[in-house]
């Protein structure tokens, strides 16, 4: 008889984002004449910049040739984007790094939950509650311990260091899904805390480019000896609109070193390397163009205009929960989502179901995100305006 990993069944049967397209589908079914408008799931809704589509046509057009035509590409990535995300994302913020840390892939997403292969199944793992689904599943799938450390207004979102020794500890800044930041003095804490305690930090920023105050890192690394202690994980899929093409990357540092059950010392980027060159067959070479040309200085500036454009969202829904309708709310300065209490102590799921039903509504409920999340909803700024804008419209009379 096959033998299954039990670990799997000790995890929800649907993923968070699979149960809310499920109760909005069945609910188009049985009211096709409604307009249901999405301010859940954190996809884009305005499209690739032009600098980047030229740079993918051209990729394409390259792919039909036979002198220029490519096949595998380099499990690592292509010298070409490496070189411009070392430079535009590090070394123009003072931060150093080697071309051989940096390991392109396709996307944040797989590379959080797959970093656990190269990681002990007995490691002590700390994750912040509420938290993105996949640190907490790909966690559970292994069998690993999890200590959540709640975030919740009482402690400003500014997690408390674990009970018990953690050796792995993720940490998304700015946060998803509370909005929420930590300043570099903040994070200083947890990188000293990772290098007396010999653990590890798995930093998402995948959220980086959307923050607009200044004392907020971008970068774990801008904290001094973070890169012996941390791997941190970037993402192309909201800064330049990617989530349909699938591209990111993972820094592994060299510093980081970890032990063998026998105490030899071992590099985590070596062995990542090596993980990747099983595992991965590579990023598309059209997509890994595209990214390049994110960097050009026609595509940051088509860029931004985009990230403005959904912080203006975010700015409109901010405005009309907590300004006009007087609701507590978190988030929406460095990150395009916001953080809601639920009214008159609704559950979740409760409040999920009232604007689904009542004016066809969909936003994220926060106990999807872990039992600190409860009590709260998320709103994602990504989608378009005319339909946020209408989306707030009906909160306002739903709600007042």
């Amino acid at each position: 008889m096959i033998k299954i990993n039990e670990h799997y069944t000790e995890i929800g049967n649907n993923y968070l984002f699979a149960e809310i397209a499920r109760r909005v589908r069945e609910y188009k079914e049985t009211h096709p004449d409604k307009k249901v408008i999405s301010l859940g799931i954190g996809d884009i809704t305005r499209p690739i910049v032009p600098a980047v589509i030229e740079a993918i046509h051209k990729a394409t057009e390259e792919m039909g040739k036979v002198e220029s035509v490519r096949g595998y590409a380099p499990d690592a990535g292509y010298d070409f984007l490496i070189h411009a995300i070392v430079k535009n994302d590090f070394t123009d913020r003072g931060i150093q790094l080697n071309p051989d840390e940096v390991f392109v892939s396709d996307g944040a997403k797989s590379d959080t939950g797959n970093i656990g292969d190269i990681l002990d199944r007995n490691n002590r793992v700390a994750i912040t509650d509420p938290a993105y689904p996949v640190y907490v599943d790909t966690n559970k799938m292994t069998g690993r311990q999890i200590e959540l450390l709640p975030c919740t207004p009482d402690n400003h979102f500014v997690p408390t260091f674990p009970k018990k020794t953690a050796d792995v500890i993720y940490l998304c800044y700015p946060n998803n899904p509370t909005g929420t930041v930590l300043t570099k003095e903040q994070l200083k804490k947890w990188v000293d805390y990772a290098l007396e305690h010999q653990s590890l930090i798995l930093f998402d920023a995948a959220y980086e480019a959307f923050i607009s105050q200044p004392d907020i890192p971008h970068s774990i690394y801008e904290i001094d000896g973070a890169k012996k202690c941390a791997i941190e994980f970037r993402s192309f899929s909201k800064t330049a609109g990617f989530t349909g093409m699938r591209a990111g990357y993972t820094v592994v540092p060299k510093e980081l070193i970890a032990k063998t059950s026998k105490g030899e010392i071992v590099s985590l980027n070596a062995l990542w390397k090596r993980r990747q060159s099983t595992k991965f067959n590579g990023t598309a070479y059209i997509v890994q163009r595209g990214a390049e040309a994110v960097y050009s200085s026609e595509g940051q500036k088509q860029i931004k205009e985009t990230i403005a454009y959904y912080m203006e969202n975010a700015r409109i829904i901010q405005n009309a929960l907590h300004d006009e309708l007087g609701r507590t709310t978190f988030g929406g300065v460095n990150a395009p989502y916001i953080w809601v209490k639920t009214p008159d102590n609704m559950s979740s799921w409760e409040f999920f179901d009232l604007l689904l039903n009542k004016i066809q509504i969909v936003g994220t409920p926060g106990s999807g995100f872990g039992k600190a999340g409860e009590g709260f909803f998320r709103f994602t700024a990504f989608g378009n305006r005319e339909n946020t804008r209408e989306a707030i419209e009906r909160m306002k009379k739903l709600m007042n």
